[in-house]
């Protein structure tokens, strides 16, 4: 695209260009007619001259060759003398034998008509040469032959071109003057305009950082001005505009719930990230919401609150990636000024973990009383019996005691577990931590639970290298490993085994403790960590078991920065896997 300054000084050259060349042309014609005009009446009286002349000297039989040829040069003319019939009698013309025939032609012509406005027309101009004749009349009247004048005219030719080297020096001239003044025309007042346009162009392409030049304080230089002022005004309020926007952005980025914002058509305008983490989803702008959302309890809210025009707020169960959720769904209508209608927000609360801690602390109120319940139960009864008189049967006395003894101890392991939990959980471990030998520590466990394995009939193989050492407290480490090798024990049928292995890799050293028990089900694995949670609870309280050991295990763990993880197949066994870092680089002793 030719930009301003181009086309200015192209329509100055294009204009000086066809004035010079109009001028040129209308010069040249009427030099030409001026030239010609003279040279014709000089001529025609230099004939008629020369016609009398040789009329006075007696006709074309007396005139003087010698005279005429003097004339001749004299005029710079040709002369040429020839009778009625055609024949030249003289001729002062030069040695040009192709030009001399066609000058004898033209002669014969004039001499073979009788109508002299037939030729005088198409004779005036042949072969760059002008003529003129007259005819030669003797004293009885009679036209005894004729005198013909030529004259060459290359001096018009000349003529031409030198007005158009003048006009051509002057349209050079002017081309010159012209790109001076343009340049001074388009420093001046062009080049401000082009760079305000430039700058004008930029700022409506969002580009606020543009400015222009200020020039003097004329017309131009106040354009120029107003439109820096007015660039700096758009920059400071994109600027605040970002603020508010990335900080907004950030807070709807960033916030737990999920959010969806549906205009008045249906179609999501905006969604957050954690709205397309909770759906996995794509791209989903610019779609509608029942083409994102699958739900028809969430479906049937959105629609709710386009009916209504009011809150909707309910708790749904829903599904993702194979993990039911409790999410608490709030839609709410959006409407702008003039009750104008926008949209809708709807916001996806996960209440799963709420739920999830609010039916821990509802299982533990009821876990903790029960297991109090019946020991408190066990004790208050039989010793009643004992008030009544059981006292006095040693065998019946002796028995009454044993469970009452057994079932205070129950009671004294379960509150030692409570506190212990508590402590863990309120204050953290205090780690003692030391170089620990695992085949050591395990095998010691072993040692202890040696009356158990053998009333099961239980094989225990232990599988550990001997330098497989790790950093820790090795009085939580027993708890670890005695809770582990227990409830193996007590969910290994009568003649199972258990097996303890280990082994290290990349820095970490994992120990396995298998069994060939009932196994545990897929769906009450993320449970088996929590408080009083029991796989088989009737076999689990015979045993003496408070529910809490996995529990405590897990912080154990957790404390040490190791973690657990559970492998199992029903009625084929369970796996415990713990993992510890082989080296500790901060110390974990706390007071």
């Amino acid at each position: 695209m030719i930009n301003f300054r181009t086309k200015l000084i192209l329509s100055l050259i294009t204009s000086i260009t066809v004035v010079l060349a109009v001028l040129g042309i209308w010069l040249g014609q009427m030099f030409k007619s001026y030239y010609l005009s003279t040279v014709n009446d000089r001529l025609e009286r230099e004939t008629s001259l020369l016609a009398s002349a040789i009329e006075d000297w007696g006709g074309i039989k007396a005139f003087d060759p010698v005279l005429l040829g003097e004339w001749s040069s004299q005029m710079d003319t040709r002369l040429s003398v020839a009778d009625a019939g055609g024949n030249i009698l003289y001729d002062s013309g030069g040695s040009d034998k192709h030009q001399t025939a066609i000058h004898h032609d033209i002669v014969q012509r004039i001499s073979s008509t009788l109508n002299e406005e037939n030729y005088k027309a198409s004779l005036l101009r042949k072969m760059d040469a002008q003529y003129h004749w007259a005819p030669i009349v003797n004293e009885s009247g009679e036209q005894e032959g004729y005198v013909v004048v030529s004259m060459r005219i290359d001096a018009l030719d000349e003529i031409y071109g030198q007005i158009w080297l003048i006009l051509l020096a002057s349209l050079g001239l002017s081309l010159i003057l012209i790109v001076l003044i343009g340049t001074k025309i388009t420093g001046r007042y062009v080049k401000p305009i082009e760079s305000a346009t430039a700058v004008a162009i930029e700022l409506a392409k969002g580009n606020y950082r543009a400015r222009t030049y200020e020039t003097p304080p004329d017309e131009v230089g106040m354009l120029n001005t107003s439109i820096n002022i007015l660039a700096r005004n758009l920059q400071e309020m994109m600027q605040a505009q970002e603020v508010h926007q990335n900080r907004l952005t950030t807070l709807i980025e960033n916030i737990e719930s999920g959010l969806l914002l549906i205009d008045d058509r249906g179609y999501i305008v905006m969604a957050n990230r954690s709205f397309k983490k909770m759906y996995n989803a794509g791209r989903i702008i610019k779609k509608r919401y029942y083409e994102v959302i699958m739900q028809d309890d969430v479906i049937k809210i959105v629609e709710d609150v386009f009916m209504t025009e009011k809150n909707v707020r309910r708790q749904i169960k829903m599904v993702f990636d194979l993990e039911e959720k409790d999410i608490e769904v709030s839609g709410a209508p959006i409407i702008g000024t003039n009750d104008e209608w926008k949209g809708i927000l709807v916001v996806f609360h996960d209440i799963t973990e709420i739920k999830h801690l609010e039916q821990m602390r509802k299982d533990f109120v009821a876990n903790v009383s029960h297991e109090l319940k019946t020991p408190i139960t066990s004790i208050k009864g039989f010793s009643e019996t004992l008030l009544d008189g059981a006292l006095n049967d040693p065998d019946a006395a002796k028995m009454f005691l044993e469970i009452i003894w057994k079932e205070s101890g129950r009671m004294e392991t379960l509150v030692a577990d409570l506190l212990d939990l508590s402590k863990i959980e309120q204050k953290g471990l205090a780690l003692n931590i030391t170089r620990v030998s695992l085949n050591k520590l395990v095998k010691e466990m072993a040692a202890t639970l040696e009356s158990r394995l053998e009333a099961k009939q239980i094989a225990l193989e232990v599988n550990l290298p001997d330098h497989l050492t790790i950093q820790g407290d090795e009085y939580r480490l027993k708890q670890v490993f005695l809770n582990l090798i227990t409830n193996a024990i007590l969910y290994t049928p009568k003649g199972g085994r258990i097996f303890i292995e280990g082994n290290e890799s990349g820095g970490t050293v994992n120990v396995k403790v298998s069994d060939t028990g009932i196994g545990i089900e897929k769906s009450e694995l993320p449970r088996i960590f929590e408080r009083f949670y029991r796989v088989d609870k009737a076999r689990s309280r015979d045993s003496g078991g408070t529910g809490l050991g996995l529990a405590i295990v897990k912080h154990i763990m957790e404390a040490h920065q190791g973690k657990i993880t559970v492998e199992s197949k029903m009625n084929e066994g369970t796996s415990f896997t713990v993992s510890f870092h082989k080296d500790l680089a901060v110390d974990f002793t706390k007071d």
